[in-house]
Formats: structure tokens, C-alpha cells, sequence
């Protein structure tokens, strides 16, 4: 039989926080099996490690997995359902479940979608895809009046707008946390850089009519916020939703800017490279992407440009 105890253990070295310890006996006295959670320290980003240890007779072998939210654990598999239009039935509305209605070309919406996934809530978040050109009339009506993507059904409610809702996914679900709770410093840090995320954005844009030292700047900012913490490759050292939010926007831009004006927004910027190549990597993002070539197709034809 198993037991369980809530310990320390001196085998992961001095000064280790509370660990909850499963060790299960085999047939074998001279073999056993233990795992153990690290807690994080209240001071520490939230990144629990698991670890599992054999015990061979006077000989341990050991391996630690770190549960980062980076990596939102495994692959990220989830099929793209046809977008919902004017001609198609509503869920039932209002029936328990939880629902995230998206756009799948819509960066506000991405981000939330991204939080989702790493937050690991495939099975309790319903993705329910509206096609925006051809939107089903029953969206307005009975589920959100502004008529926008993202909102999320959830507890007979529905609530929008993308900042808040990447927020609420963290605080109001289960899964890796996505927010720098105990650490005041990267919590300051990434309120201010949620906040700039429009100005990030309008900057741009506004590059996109032939000024492109606008976009010069805004990435100037990105790569000097970029190099603020030196624990990992992201915004806050960890990845966190504060890269949540900027991702979608950067997904676009940087394939438009270098087709449109040939102008590479990693060039020069080290911190802005690795952070993009990081970024590809984590698995909640993955299947959320556009392809770069219907990015750039699609902005051309908002801002009418010919091909």
C-alpha cells in the first residue's frame, strides 16, 4: 500500500521548500518508488517540480520534471472546427458548459485561446469559432451584445474583452499559473506591460503607411523590456501572460513588415530573436498560429494594398 506524507528531503538539497513525498513499497524491500512535488517559495514564480526517484539498494536515480507553463506540457492537439455563420444553429446557450468564442484570425482572441490551452482547459472550454465576415445573427442577440470577439460563456454569464479574459482564465481555473503572484517586482512589471500592449499596437500600425521608424521604436521598447529580467527568455524571465498578450500582434507583424517594407524586426535585436524563437515553442501556442502568408494577405487587404 502507498503512503503519504508531507515532508522534507534532505536529497534535493538544503533549503528546499515542503515537499509532498508518495512512496510506494514494491515486492522488492531493496526497491522503491517515491515522487515528489516541490512547492514553490512564496517569493518564487509559481513553478512546482516533479520529480521522480527510484531507490535501488544504496543507489538513487532521479529525474525532475519542471511544470512550466512555457511549455503548457505536451502537445497541444485540438482539431479546427468549421467557423459558425449566418446559417448556422447556436450551442445551447446558457446549459452549464463553458464556452470561449473566437475568431481564429482575430489576435484578441488569440490570446485568450492561448491562455486556454496553457492552462490545459481543452476539456472545460468549449472553443466555439465565429466566422466574423458572415456572423450568425444569434451571436448578438443571445450571447454577447457588443457583437465582438472574444467572450466567454462561463457560470450563465458572458464576459469580453481579451486583457481581462486572459485574467480571469488564470485566476479562475486550474492549471500552471500564468502570473508572477509572488513576486511584486514582475508583477508591477507586468501590469505596466499589459498596459502598453495598445500603444505597442497602434505604433505599428501606424508604420504600415510608409513610416517605419514607428515600428522602429515599438520594437525598441519591446527588446529593452525584453532585457529587463535575466531568468529566462520571455518578458517576466517565465513565460506568462503578459507574452500571451503581446504574441499575436508580433505573429503579425513581423511576417508583414519584412514582406511589405523588407524590414526584419529581429535585426539588431538579440533578446526580440530568442524571445520569438522561445515563443514557437510552447505548445499552447502552437496550433492557435496563422499562416504567415494569409497574414499578410490579410492585413494588405484591410489597409487595401496591392499585391
Amino acid at each position: 500500500m502507498a503512503t503519504f506524507s508531507s515532508t522534507t528531503s534532505p536529497a534535493l538539497g538544503s533549503g528546499s521548500s515542503p515537499l509532498i513525498i508518495s512512496s510506494i513499497p514494491t515486492t522488492n524491500n531493496n526497491i522503491q518508488f517515491s515522487v515528489f512535488i516541490k512547492l514553490p517559495k512564496p517569493n518564487k514564480f509559481p513553478t512546482p517540480k516533479l520529480q521522480f526517484q527510484l531507490y535501488f539498494g544504496g543507489r538513487t536515480s532521479r529525474r525532475t520534471w519542471v511544470s512550466s507553463a512555457a511549455m503548457a506540457t505536451g502537445s497541444v492537439q485540438e482539431v479546427r472546427t468549421p467557423a459558425l455563420t449566418s446559417s448556422s444553429d447556436p450551442p445551447t446557450i446558457f446549459d452549464g458548459k463553458t464556452r470561449l468564442y473566437i475568431s481564429y484570425v482575430c489576435p484578441y482572441a488569440q490570446r485568450v485561446w492561448i491562455t486556454r490551452n496553457c492552462k490545459e482547459l481543452l476539456e472545460k472550454i468549449e472553443l466555439v469559432p465565429i466566422d466574423l465576415q458572415d456572423r450568425p445573427a444569434w451571436y448578438k442577440e443571445k450571447v454577447y451584445p457588443p457583437n465582438k470577439v472574444p467572450a466567454l460563456e462561463h457560470k450563465n454569464e458572458v464576459i469580453g474583452e481579451s486583457l481581462d479574459l486572459i485574467k480571469y482564465l488564470d485566476s479562475n481555473f486550474e492549471g500552471p499559473s500564468l502570473w508572477p503572484e509572488y513576486d511584486p517586482a514582475k508583477k508591477e512589471y507586468a501590469e505596466e506591460l499589459l498596459s502598453h500592449t495598445d500603444t505597442f499596437n497602434k505604433s505599428v500600425y501606424s508604420s504600415f503607411k510608409g513610416d517605419v521608424n514607428e515600428a522602429v521604436s515599438a520594437f525598441d521598447f519591446i527588446e529593452t523590456a525584453l532585457s529587463k529580467f535575466e531568468d529566462g527568455p520571455f518578458f517576466l524571465g517565465q513565460f506568462s501572460l503578459v507574452d500571451i498578450a503581446y504574441a499575436p500582434f508580433i505573429e503579425r507583424f513581423q511576417p508583414f513588415l519584412a514582406d511589405v517594407m523588407n524590414y526584419d524586426i529581429t535585426a539588431g535585436r538579440p533578446n526580440l530573436k530568442v524571445w520569438i524563437e522561445e515563443i514557437n515553442k510552447v505548445e499552447g501556442y502552437k496550433p492557435t498560429r496563422s499562416d504567415p502568408k494569409e497574414i499578410v494577405a490579410s492585413i494588405k487587404k484591410r489597409f487595401s494594398m496591392s499585391n
